[in-house]
C-alpha cells in the first residue's frame, strides 16, 4: 500500500552533518507515526464492514446464513480469526514508510480480501488525515 505524502524538503545542505542527522531521524519518525495511524484507520474502518472506496459488498447468501449459525456478524469486516488485520505492521525510513503484513499466509489472505473487498488504501479524506499527522510529527 503506498500513500505519497508531497511536502517541501528543507535543504539539509546548509545545515551541519548533526542536524542533518537529526532532521532525517525526525522525518523517519514522523513517517512511523503516519504508517502506525493508517494502520489504524484501517482497521476501524474494515471493523464497521467500510473500504476505501466505500462499504463492502454482502456476503452470498450461503455464506451469510453460515455465518448467522455461528452467531457471528453478518456485515462483512474481513475478521474470522482476527489474525490478519492483527499481522498489520510497518516500517519507515527517512524516504518512505510502509504498511504490510508480517507472514505469507496472512499477507496472502489479505491480497486475497483485497481483490474482493478492497480495503487496502485510503480515500481523499484519509490521505488529508495522513498529511496532518505528518505535519504535526514534524513540528
Amino acid at each position: 500500500m503506498q500513500v505519497v505524502l508531497q511536502t517541501q524538503p528543507k535543504n539539509l545542505g546548509k545545515l551541519s552533518k548533526e542536524l542533518q542527522q537529526e532532521e532525517l531521524a525526525k522525518v523517519k519518525s514522523a513517517l512511523f507515526r503516519v504508517a502506525q495511524v493508517g494502520i489504524n484507520v484501517v482497521q476501524d474502518r474494515t471493523a464497521q464492514g467500510i473500504g476505501y472506496k466505500g462499504a463492502f459488498k454482502p456476503y452470498s447468501k450461503s455464506y451469510a446464513e453460515a455465518r448467522a449459525e455461528q452467531g457471528r456478524t453478518l456485515t462483512p469486516n474481513l475478521t474470522v480469526t482476527g489474525k490478519m488485520l492483527a499481522a498489520m505492521t510497518s516500517k519507515a525510513n527517512s524516504r518512505q514508510a510502509e504498511i504490510f503484513f508480517r507472514g505469507s499466509t496472512e499477507s496472502a489472505k489479505a491480497a486475497h480480501n483485497d481483490k474482493i473487498r478492497p480495503f487496502l488504501g485510503f480515500s481523499r479524506e484519509e490521505e488529508g488525515r495522513l498529511a496532518r499527522v505528518f505535519e504535526r510529527a514534524m513540528k
